[in-house]
């Protein structure tokens, strides 16, 4: 065995590892790699060939073969290039043998010696520090692999350098970690106070960021559902570090942490109508996660739901029920978190004017009807919150700036998430950990969204007259949970399963 690499998969932070081995024997010059290699795993001969011509090291004339074991793993991606040179170092006796055998290596090469970004750094730190090894990487990936890792860590700019530290002529400093905190709310360019009316659907947003909930805006064009939406990140509290190193080795492994910079920014993701499954859900060749994933403990906003494809937004349904998206491919089993605020919003019907009385659809409400049937019953089932978001006046945009912006707001969702922090600590069912009311199910539940009385008659009349199914019922108990948290009280009364009950009057689903 002369080095390591690890090819990462997600589940639990799954990390297979591969061992590169060179053997350098007399025969014809060839460079030959085996053990399933994909193309480009196969080209990382030349480019090999190409960076260590680069810093003036010219490889033998004869058969060197590179073995990537074990052989029935299928072999992806670039990363293997730089463990590829340090085995063919290794057996040059450029390095020293004893030494790489300690060390996993993953790296891309540039022609002129350099080592370029790869993805999924932040889980190969992690499982190399699980098997007592340091690690080799890119110098871009360094302050990731410093952050999940207090292991031993090389990121060097190219070969040369990495070559000059094992031989004592260069030393290279040890990455520190990068951690970007999220502007203070209010102060970015996405502020309540933008927003002139739509008192209503502003205390909606504040109940969905307090608890977590799923929320659906519906309302006609301008109305304010896409300004919405995108304020809501800059009323959620920042990601602890422990929820920053879940959602930074999702973005790890998708390519998408340029920088090796971990963010406490709650993630907000927003793909057009027109995205794939895959893309939604995760998949493609290598198995990739998808928006869903990507969005872990952040927002999910799908604008212009009715416009996304059936089966896109049906693959959505057991991801945010379980907060799991599960990609199963011929070659790849992964399992990457989803444990998303899910936020839509849509128009009433296809020209958006159905309760326009100056403006009205010469279809209706055939029109609203065959719309809002692209969406599936149980998929409206998921979502806690039904809101209509009226258009505004004119009179409503004369109006001064609300007295009340994000930070505000915002300080009051940091109270009520810590009442629900304090409750469901230690509590982790299934693996996963509770963090907000939207997550607590079952005698969890129960026991702390019991209504009074008063309460209780109310919620049994109402399932009985709205016809909500035992999904629909637990989402109710949900949200009057968390209004009896806003209001700092132990005890869910009638007025609160009021509240939560008048947030579920569009049930579209039905």
């Amino acid at each position: 065995m002369i080095a390591r690499v690890y090819t990462v998969a997600f589940e639990g932070v799954d990390t297979r590892e591969v061992d590169v081995q060179v053997q350098i024997a007399s025969g014809l010059p060839a460079f030959t790699v085996v053990g399933l290699p994909d193309k480009a795993v196969a080209e990382s001969r030349e480019r090999v060939r190409a960076a260590l011509g680069a810093i003036g090291l010219a490889l033998p004339a004869k058969r060197i073969t590179v073995n990537l074991a074990p052989a029935d793993l299928p072999k992806e991606g670039s990363h293997f290039d730089l463990p590829i040179a340090i085995a063919i170092l290794v057996a040059l006796d450029v390095l020293p043998r004893d030494e790489m055998a300690g060390y996993t290596a993953l790296g891309e090469l540039s022609l002129d010696g350099k080592i370029s970004f790869v993805p999924g750094v932040l889980a190969a730190s992690i499982g190399a520090a699980a098997a007592g090894r340091g690690l080799i990487c890119p110098a871009e990936c360094g302050p990731e692999a410093a952050f999940a890792s207090s292991g031993e860590i090389l990121a060097p700019q190219s070969l040369l350098s990495l070559i000059n530290h094992f031989k004592g002529t260069q030393v290279l400093s040890p990455p520190k970690p990068l951690i970007v905190m999220p502007l203070a709310a209010g102060s970015g360019r996405f502020d309540l106070r933008d927003i002139k009316g739509q008192e209503t659907a502003k205390r909606a947003l504040e109940v969905a960021a307090s608890g977590g909930h799923n929320l659906l805006m519906l309302g006609p064009p301008g109305s304010g559902k896409s300004m919405l939406a995108a304020r809501l990140p800059g009323l959620l509290p920042p990601l602890d570090p422990g929820e920053a190193l879940e959602v930074s080795m999702v973005a790890s492994v998708a390519g998408e942490l340029r920088g090796g910079a971990i963010s406490r920014q709650r993630p907000f993701r927003d793909p057009h109508h027109s995205a794939s499954q895959a893309a939604m859900v995760g998949g493609g060749m290598r198995a990739k996660p998808g928006e869903i994933s990507l969005a872990h403990l952040g927002v999910l906003f799908l604008d212009e739901l009715p416009e996304f494809s059936r089966n896109v937004l049906d693959s959505l349904r057991q991801p945010l029920e379980t907060g799991e998206a599960v990609v199963a491919r011929a070659n790849a089993h992964v399992r990457y978190p989803s444990r998303v605020q899910l936020v839509a919003a849509m128009n009433p019907c296809r020209c958006g004017y159905l309760s326009d009385a100056e403006r009205a659809c010469s279809r209706a409400p055939r029109c609203a009807r065959d719309y809002q049937s692209r969406i599936s019953g149980p998929m409206f089932d998921r979502i806690d919150m039904h809101i209509e978001v009226p258009a505004v006046s004119a009179s409503d945009l004369r109006l001064p700036p609300p007295a009340e912006g994000s930070a505000e707001v915002a300080a009051r969702v940091l109270r009520t998430r810590n009442i629900q922090t304090e409750r469901y600590r230690g509590l982790a069912p299934n693996g996963q950990p509770i963090r907000t009311n939207a997550q607590a199910d079952g005698e969890l539940l129960q026991k702390v969204a019991q209504p009074d009385s008063a309460g209780e008659a109310l919620l049994a009349q109402a399932t009985e007259r709205m016809k909500l199914s035992a999904r629909s019922y637990h989402r109710m108990l949900r949200v009057a949970r968390t209004l009896a948290d806003m209001e700092g009280v132990a005890q869910v009364t009638r007025l609160h399963i009021a509240e939560a009950l008048s947030y579920r009057r569009l049930d579209l689903g039905q």
